[in-house]
């Protein structure tokens, strides 16, 4: 039974995938391959890295993709070497310089971001002045990956019956160490289908390697967007590298002192806040599932969770429809108001003992297509992210924690606790240090916040951006997670002037 590891891994660590999307579509796979990677093993130390000329092959449509080389581990140069895959689409005009892009995740690839989705990345306006380069960072995707588990293992973890685990109270003992027993069994998979590597795949290597990119690109300051999880490796870069920090926008922000309590709690409030907003438009118009208040028909959704927890459904397809992938649809959805239509099919269908909508989200949660797992963001995001946090907390705290995240989100999060079990037997530590960063000495960095964003909330931008020693806050009034190149253009503009012509705003700045 692996069930337990899904459940704490999809409650307690943060929301994944969809950081940058503007509505719901299927997993898309292109099928482009970067050229094998070539480092100089005679020359010495971060020379064979540093000396490097990337060889640029035509993907098709306009793109162009590689690999380079990084150490493994950035504290021993003369470790074995990892290869990033990167794709790049060259400016359509007068080149300024090159810009990272990072979807988010932890666990999302920025070369299929880029390759499948540049005009929903950045504006036609960025694409004529930069070079708009996407990589996969460690550990993901084309670079050198995470291996957790087969396909079939997969989806009796993510998919599996839950009637297996009914009669034990979750947070009790027994319940407890199950859930630690799977846990250890998915890192023990982990470390044998990964080996080393799976001890450098946090942030703050990334980090590294995303200056070495910057170097090999050729410029002297980063330029860089990232959404969401994204947010945290720009931050990681101008508190590590401020000199050559230049023109980064931070868009769904992750505070970097907030702590996996925090990130747990404030999301399941948001993405109630994002449901009730949902509600309030649904039932002002003529067709909606609900009837009543607001409140009324979240007690509802309350009951239908409650109800699926008791009675999970099983698909045509042998899977099993639990109360998690019930939740993992609804918060997919809430992402992106565009896609809360797909909201009246799912309460439909699930009242109804239907299940083909909560599969069909799930699965692009997942990236799952055709009974198969398109790339390995589920197990990546995982493993990046049991690094990144420290851990170390007791049976009584999670339970005291257990209890406040409930209360403080009485629909959704009951189903959101214990998350910290998924990493407890994680092979390597996390990081020890999840405090403030203030990146002193680097140029203006520009953080958005969307005053109804479920995912990162706004206050966290706030936070971010109080913390950065010049930072301006572009403030989105609005729904959604992240805010830049979608339907205000007063957004829009204003990170466009930013990387274009340096335009730096004198103050905050406030969206419609």
């Amino acid at each position: 039974m692996k069930r337990l590891t899904a459940a704490l891994a999809t409650t307690a660590t943060l929301t994944l995938l969809l950081s940058a999307c503007s509505g719901l579509t299927l997993p898309s796979n292109s099928g482009w391959q970067p050229p094998e990677v070539q480092v100089d093993e005679s020359l010495e130390g971060l020379d064979r890295f540093t000396e490097q000329e990337p060889e640029w092959k035509d993907c098709g449509d306009g793109f162009e993709c590689t690999r380079v080389g990084a150490p493994l581990d950035w504290n021993d140069p003369e470790s074995e070497t990892i290869s990033l895959a990167l794709v790049k689409k060259p400016a359509t005009g007068t080149k300024l310089g090159t810009l990272f892009v990072n979807p988010g995740g932890p666990g999302s690839g920025g070369g299929q971001y880029v390759r499948d989705g540049v005009d929903g990345a950045v504006s036609k306006r960025l694409q004529e002045s930069f070079d708009i380069v996407g990589w996969d960072p460690r550990g993901v995707g084309n670079s050198s990956a995470v291996y957790c588990y087969s396909d079939e293992e997969l989806d009796e973890m993510l998919f599996g019956d839950p009637r297996e685990d009914s009669g034990r109270e979750p947070g009790s003992d027994e319940w407890i160490d199950e859930a630690r027993e799977e846990a250890r069994d998915f890192a023990d998979d982990c470390l044998e289908g990964t080996g080393p590597l799976l001890a450098h795949v946090d942030t703050h290597s990334t980090a590294q390697d995303l200056d070495l990119l910057r170097h090999l690109a050729g410029d002297e300051k980063l330029n860089y967007l990232g959404y969401s999880y994204g947010t945290f490796i720009g931050t990681v870069y101008a508190d590590m590298f401020p000199e050559r920090a230049g023109k980064l926008v931070l868009d769904g922000a992750i505070a970097p002192d907030v702590t996996m309590h925090e990130v747990v709690l404030m999301q399941q409030q948001g993405f109630e806040q994002a449901m009730r907003a949902y509600l309030e438009h649904c039932l002002a118009g003529d067709d909606c599932f609900f009837t009543g208040t607001v409140d009324d028909a979240m007690l509802e959704i309350g009951a239908m969770l409650d109800e699926v927890d008791r009675n999970p459904m099983q698909a045509p397809d042998g899977r099993w429809v639990s109360v998690d992938t019930f939740m993992t649809a609804m918060i997919t959805v809430l992402y992106s108001e565009s896609s809360w239509p797909y909201l009246q099919v799912l309460f439909e269908e699930v009242s109804a003992g239907e299940t083909d909508t909560a599969q069909l989200i799930a699965d692009l949660y997942y990236s799952r297509e055709y009974g198969e797992y398109t790339d390995n963001s589920t197990v990546a995001f995982s493993a990046i992210n049991c690094l990144d946090y420290p851990r170390g907390v007791s049976v009584e705290e999670m339970r005291k924690q257990a209890a406040e995240i409930a209360e403080a989100a009485p629909i959704f999060g009951k189903y959101a606790g214990y998350g910290d079990i998924s990493c407890e037997e994680w092979p390597f530590p996390g990081f020890d240090d999840r405090g403030p960063m203030n990146a002193k000495g680097s140029d203006p960095i520009m953080v958005v916040g969307t005053t109804g964003d479920p995912a990162t909330p706004y206050a966290w931008s706030k936070r971010l951006a109080d913390q950065l020693d010049d930072a301006r806050l572009l403030t989105y009034n609005g729904e959604g997670h992240t805010a830049y190149n979608g339907a205000s253009s007063c957004v829009n503009d204003t990170v466009d002037d930013y990387f274009v012509n340096g335009t730096v705003p004198s103050g905050p700045v406030d969206c419609d």
